[in-house]
């Protein structure tokens, strides 16, 4: 039988921007705010007019019916579309005009539907790939590998072993990634994420694929990961009971508009919500 995780979500409470983020993290800023934000693509709009905000330690969800534009979204964040009308703020900075590297710097890291890792290198490299942006040492001292290379080197190996033990994959980091099952590489892509120092993780579908033991785990060791890093985590999400089990804030969309906003329980009962996921009751 799979285990079932529980945990003692945080009291929302609204802000000035007419959001609710964890009473925790009133006092601080907001990690992400959005403002009308939106993208046209021809005549199509994408996502339109979308008012978000995340609190700086919050577990927030981002969930709707397929097609409802929450990808998009999530490729608005990196940059990897730039939108065409709003504004993003991530921790009170404008990332208007940045790029996609730009914004992994500033604190965003994701991960993503499909999984993206470097099959042919051990587990051990890809979590070493994410923490490209902390190097220190030019390519010069690189190519002749004078002292300073290899004193990153055994940073890095010390700093992946460490972001390998949060999910208990450190015995796997000679492996090759292609090599592991599904489940573990989805993790290994959450590690490699984690380890760009992201103030902000977007996880774009994590439990894809997972079985329901699977999934109990992998609530708890994203609630571990917001603990460990007091970071803030928005995931895209189907599977409901993740959802609703560790999500504090949810946002539903559908048809690249809001339609609602609010705790578990407040988006389990909405009729719009109920309306958009299993369609309009017919009359008579």
């Amino acid at each position: 039988m799979a285990k079932k995780f529980e945990y003692e979500k945080g009291k929302m409470v609204p802000v000035p921007s007419h959001s609710i983020i964890p009473e925790r993290d009133v006092d601080k800023s907001p990690i992400l705010e959005c403002s009308h934000l939106g993208i046209q693509f021809g005549g199509l709009k994408a996502v339109d007019d979308l008012n978000l905000t995340v609190g700086r330690t919050e577990i927030a969800g981002l969930i709707g019916p397929n097609g409802a534009g929450k990808t998009t979204v999530f490729n608005l964040l990196t940059k990897v579309y730039q939108p065409t009308m709003g504004t993003i703020l991530l921790d009170g900075q404008d990332t208007s005009g940045k790029t996609t590297v730009q914004i992994n710097r500033m604190g965003i890291a994701r991960t993503f539907q499909n999984i993206r890792l470097f099959g042919n290198l051990s587990v051990e490299d890809n979590v070493k790939i994410g923490l490209h942006n902390q190097e220190a040492y030019s390519m010069f001292t690189g190519i002749l590998r004078l002292p300073k290379y290899w004193k990153q080197e055994r940073t890095a190996h010390e700093r992946a072993m460490e972001l390998l033990s949060i999910f208990d994959m450190q015995d796997l980091a000679g492996h090759k990634a292609g090599s592991l099952p599904y489940g573990a590489q989805r993790r290994l892509e959450i590690v490699r994420a984690l380890a760009t120092n992201p103030s902000l993780l977007l996880l774009d579908e994590p439990a894809a694929g997972m079985n329901p033991s699977e999934t109990a785990e992998l609530m708890e060791n994203i609630v571990k990961i917001r603990d460990t890093f007091q970071i803030a985590i928005l995931l895209i999400e189907h599977d409901m009971n993740l959802v609703m089990g560790i999500c504090e804030g949810i946002c539903v969309l559908n048809f690249g508009q809001i339609i609602a906003k609010g705790t578990a329980e407040e988006i389990q009962a909405n009729p719009a919500v109920i309306e958009a996921y299993l369609g309009k009751k017919k009359e008579g």
